[in-house]
């Protein structure tokens, strides 16, 4: 039996594993599939269990146990190549280099598969490079791409792609998962859980990685100390945010938190999912008005946006957030 189970491994996303799982059992499988969804919430894993079962030489594809499922877990399959952007960006050097590899006859499974993971990260160059294999696929190859959104892709590869956007998994399946994969305490698969936003890839790196919540908590006190800073400390501090890495992690803590405000300045009988800073959130809630609350979670909501799909100028798109958001005494 496969060690994935039915749902190959995945939290959440059955109807997208059966559907992949029945066309590949019919010989109906597409040249090209997109996977989209926020990050964490499970996108790569299942490209990677559909580069395993395409090539899986066991009972149950992917059966993660065959060499072509333990190959292309570890990286190391002759015939599946991943393509990650190098510090954010897919060259086209990248992408010629797929192309060559996928062109060539499989060196010893069915068929050549080519994983593109944060397919946004392309640069023009390498999207109008890549359009060509889309529309001229080498005869019994595959190309599973990854990316948060549809529109973060030119339109002529996405139409090209059969998509599969991939929804919010349930905070009690993930942590019914986490309880189940981890040795989480209950109350801390819960709280984790509710942090997670519907990304189980989130929720299980934190219960691996102390250091998820510790930055996490640095990144609300960051925002807690901007909002009681004026606005040429506010202009400082969007200078040191603009060379953050992971920024978009970042901005999606802050609009969990302004979530949770604006719950509670309403007085909403939702749960804030900040469960473990509540006398900060309560603190913020009493000091904004509901309305101001709501702005912010816009204001927040919309940079996120910005910087995740667009290619704004991170420093004038967090300068604009920053003086957006309530200033508290």
């Amino acid at each position: 039996m496969s060690i994935y189970g039915e749902n190959w491994g995945l939290i959440g996303h059955e109807w997208a594993v059966d559907l992949l799982a029945r066309r590949l059992a019919a010989g109906r499988l597409g040249h090209a599939y997109l996977f989209t969804g926020m990050s964490g919430v499970g996108k790569r894993t299942l490209a990677t269990r559909l580069a395993q079962a395409i090539n899986c030489t066991g009972e149950t594809p992917p059966c993660g146990e065959c060499r072509a499922c333990t190959f292309t877990a570890g990286g190391a399959h002759p015939d599946v190549s991943f393509v990650e952007g190098e510090k954010g960006t897919i060259r086209i050097e990248a992408i010629r280099g797929l192309q060559a590899f996928l062109s060539l006859q499989p060196f010893e499974a069915r068929s050549r598969v080519g994983v593109i993971l944060r397919g946004q990260e392309m640069t023009a160059q390498a999207a109008d490079a890549l359009l060509k294999t889309l529309e001229e696929p080498a005869q019994g190859a595959r190309l599973l791409l990854t990316a948060s959104m549809v529109d973060s892709l030119a339109a002529t590869i996405a139409s090209r792609c059969q998509v599969i956007h991939l929804r919010a998994v349930p905070a009690a399946q993930i942590e019914a998962a986490l309880r189940e994969r981890t040795d989480c305490s209950p109350a801390q698969a819960a709280l984790l859980a509710g942090l997670a936003g519907g990304r189980p890839g989130w929720a299980l790196n934190a219960a691996e990685n102390p250091d998820v919540l510790a930055w996490r908590g640095d990144a609300i006190d960051g925002l807690l100390g901007a909002l009681y800073a004026n606005r040429t400390a506010r202009f400082n501090y969007a200078e040191g945010l603009a060379r953050v890495d992971n920024l978009a992690e970042l901005l999606a803590v802050w609009q969990s938190w302004w979530r949770d405000v604006v719950l509670l300045a309403e007085g909403g009988r939702v749960a804030p999912l900040n469960v473990d800073r509540l006398d900060d959130l309560n603190r913020v809630a009493a000091a904004v008005a509901p309305s101001d609350g709501l702005q912010a979670l816009r204001t927040v909501r919309e940079t996120l946006r910005q910087i995740d799909t667009t290619n704004v100028n991170k420093r004038l798109a967090l300068d604009v957030m920053l003086l957006g958001l309530p200033y508290l005494s």
